[in-house]
């Protein structure tokens, strides 16, 4: 791992494999104490959530309650978390979300963002306050006061691999996007129990990683029309879509950089 209490100028980066992705962090500090114990913490925390989450482990905590070896009254302390957290994600998303499609639980969508967010969480409370955490795609970002503090995130646009559709900016917020470029139609609708296939990509923007992540898994569910109307009654949160049929739509309020903004207010 890189030396935080020497990093300079230059932002302090590590890239760690695990939960199936490579998380990686940037950190744009010079001598902050304790922060290179706090990474080593953030990086430990993704692999616990990691051995005690993945439905590829065989002997997980998500994969015995899959396979009905332990109920949800009886599994661990956090897996009990989830669920709960994926009964409110169930309830806000008016159903798009749901973990139960297959009849097992599968709450990796909102796993990511969930252990994402808490390492990030760890970065800013050992002073970590100009830091980003990318888990796959899926961004939090905390910046400190003044134009150095802000931080630009791509969004690749689906309809032209390679490319950029437009940049966002922030000090303090969470960025993530789901799609079809990487895997293809694979989000289902729990509704209809068939791939959801209006949208190819939904980019949702606010304060907390988890709830953008489970928010733009909905939203690909909900397809442009409703998924725009529904964000709305979500404070904090913004929406940008691209259709199958090239459409590009955002959010009056969706932090576009200045002079990137590339699509037409929608909702």
């Amino acid at each position: 791992m890189d030396d935080l209490t020497n990093a300079g100028a230059a932002p302090c980066r590590h890239a760690e494999p695990v939960m199936g992705t490579v998380v990686s962090f940037t950190l744009r500090h010079r001598r902050t104490p304790g922060l290179r114990a706090a990474l080593d913490r953030a990086v430990a925390l993704l692999h616990a959530v990691d051995q005690e989450f993945s439905p590829y482990l065989p002997e997980s905590a998500v994969s015995r309650l899959r396979r009905g070896e332990s109920g949800r009254a009886d599994t661990t302390p956090a897996v009990r978390r989830v669920l709960e957290l994926c009964d409110v994600a169930h309830s806000r998303t008016r159903g798009a979300f749901d973990i139960w499609v297959d009849g097992r639980p599968d709450p990796c969508g909102l796993v990511k963002g969930w252990a994402a967010q808490r390492a990030w969480r760890v970065l800013r409370e050992a002073g970590g306050t100009d830091a980003c955490v990318n888990a796959g795609g899926d961004v939090r970002v905390g910046g400190a006061p003044g134009a150095a503090g802000l931080w630009s995130t791509g969004i690749a646009d689906p309809r032209n691999p390679g490319q950029l559709l437009t940049v966002v900016t922030g000090r303090d917020q969470a960025i993530a996007t789901s799609g079809t470029t990487e895997r293809g139609n694979h989000i289902i609708d729990p509704r209809t129990r068939t791939p959801a296939t209006e949208l190819l990509a939904a980019t949702v923007t606010g304060p907390d990683l988890m709830w953008a992540d489970v928010y733009a898994t909905a939203a690909m569910v909900l397809g442009a029309r409703e998924a725009h109307q529904w964000i709305t009654a979500l404070p904090g949160y913004s929406l940008l879509t691209v259709a199958t049929t090239g459409e590009v739509r955002a959010s009056v309020d969706f932090p576009f950089a200045s002079s990137r903004r590339s699509s037409s207010p929608g909702g």
